[in-house]
């Protein structure tokens, strides 16, 4: 078996900044390239020092942040270098991208970070013009002359997102990607690689492998308890905010609530989106014949602009009236919309959060979520704190991830010789990697620490 070497450049040991380096039948390849969404500045960006040569291809799983968010500088850096992912993630990095960049600009300002933005609109630009899509399940290869191919297969994440099978002769590479095995509100879940592809080694994410599988109620049992804490603060006349992540929850969750009125277990109340998400939601409609066929996606003319949230008239105006507002950031990072209206939200009892998502330990959202009545909290850099007086604030267990069991099961369908486990905070990494089952080696490598594998 051929020798491959796998490098992270961010993304092991940690969720965000993902990135990783293999070296595979003489090419050297990128997989992802996103920014930590915890770091500021240059600490958001991979660690492309531990770059020897010039990538010969970069490939993309999905448009996330923290997969994708520091190609413009990859690009800028390496002009050369071409980018591939699915045509559905190419449309959506394109508008991700450029939102990054606004929200740098004014990081860079609010926070004092000089080199903020990291990037600019023009190498956006050039970042997409160095980019090409394909269909899944579509082999290519990633540079010419070479006896290497790569195909993108569907992930069940979110839309485009992918899980990344790469070829040569003397070996074979499966790079899950964010994955999800249940089928959501629209999309469709992880759908396997040909069985008869034998896997060598396979690059796993473990984002959930730290929560016991067992201890998790079903999806239709937090379904009802969604249902049932949203009546109670409608009903009281207050809002309900849930926070989202632009891509994929974002969309899910308003056709989930459209849904849930429509069937009569909602009231008809004014259901509010924020601005990127229905940005992205237009790529829901132009990829629409990749959704689930039982799929109906609403038009999003059905929900509501919230505003500008940075104007308090127009946060108060929003909670006048009982509402449900479906708004980024999905972990509440300070000056987000949902900040800055959970800020104003917080003063009162009568309104409900209800997080549906992953939430990192050191985010304002976890702080939220743990806080309890009269705690003070910071929802805006460089503002006074806020006493909390509202009591319903609750997690609801709706993530696009796959769980540890499920994890497990693609290790088992596959049975590679070696699996590497990234994408997982510590805790999660060390649970998987001491406790999967069967006869592979495991490896949880650090940034910076390479493995060589095969041979």
């Amino acid at each position: 078996m051929e020798k491959v070497a796998f490098t992270p450049l961010g993304g092991a040991r940690e969720i965000g900044a993902n990135c990783y380096r293999l070296a595979i039948g003489g090419i050297e390849l990128l997989i992802d390239c996103g920014m930590h969404p915890k770091n500021d500045g240059y600490g958001k960006l991979p660690k492309f020092n531990l770059l020897r040569n010039r990538p010969d291809a970069l490939l993309v799983s999905h448009a996330h942040i923290d997969h994708c968010g520091a190609v413009p500088w990859l690009v800028r850096d390496y002009p050369e270098t071409p980018v591939y992912a699915t045509k559905p993630t190419l449309s959506i990095m394109a508008r991700m991208l450029h939102n990054s960049v606004s929200v740098m600009t004014i990081l860079g300002k609010e926070k004092g970070i000089p080199e903020y933005p990291l990037y600019h609109h023009s190498h956006v630009e050039t970042a997409m013009t160095n980019s090409v899509g394909f269909d899944f399940n579509r082999p290519f290869a990633p540079v010419a002359g070479t006896e290497t191919k790569v195909s993108f297969h569907h992930g069940g994440h979110v839309l485009g997102a992918a899980s990344i099978l790469i070829r040569t002769p003397g070996h074979t590479v499966l790079y899950t990607g964010d994955v999800l095995m249940r089928d959501q509100e629209l999309l469709g879940g992880y759908v396997p690689v040909d069985p008869s592809v034998k896997i060598d080694t396979l690059i796993i994410e473990s984002t959930r492998g730290a929560a016991d599988d067992a201890a998790l109620p079903t999806y239709d049992t937090e379904m009802r308890r969604f249902v049932g804490e949203m009546n109670k603060v409608l009903d009281a006349g207050g809002v309900v905010l849930v926070p989202t992540f632009a891509l994929g929850r974002m969309q899910e969750m308003l056709n989930v609530i459209y849904r849930l009125q429509e069937e009569g277990r909602l009231p008809d109340v004014p259901v509010y989106a924020s601005g990127l998400g229905r940005a992205v939601y237009e790529t829901y409609v132009k990829y629409e014949h990749l959704l689930r066929p039982e799929a109906t996606l609403v038009p999003l003319v059905e929900f509501e602009r919230i505003g500008d949230m940075w104007n308090p008239k127009e946060r108060r105006a929003l909670l006048s009236k009982p509402a449900i507002v479906v708004a980024t950031s999905g972990m509440m990072v300070e000056n987000t919309p949902s900040a800055l209206l959970a800020m104003e939200m917080a003063k009162e009892d009568r309104h409900g959060i209800f997080f549906v998502g992953y939430l990192d330990h050191e985010t304002l959202g976890y702080q939220v979520l743990h806080a309890s009545p009269g705690d003070k909290l910071v929802f805006m850099r460089d503002s006074e704190p806020v006493a909390l007086k509202m009591t319903n604030i609750q997690r609801f267990h709706f993530s696009g991830h796959a769980t540890r069991d499920d994890l497990q099961g693609v290790i088992d369908a596959t049975q590679p010789k070696d699996v590497i486990f990234v994408h997982g905070d510590e805790e999660a990494i060390e649970w998987m990697a001491s406790n999967v089952s069967g006869s592979a080696r495991t490896h949880a490598p650090a940034v910076g620490e390479t493995l060589t594998l095969g041979g």
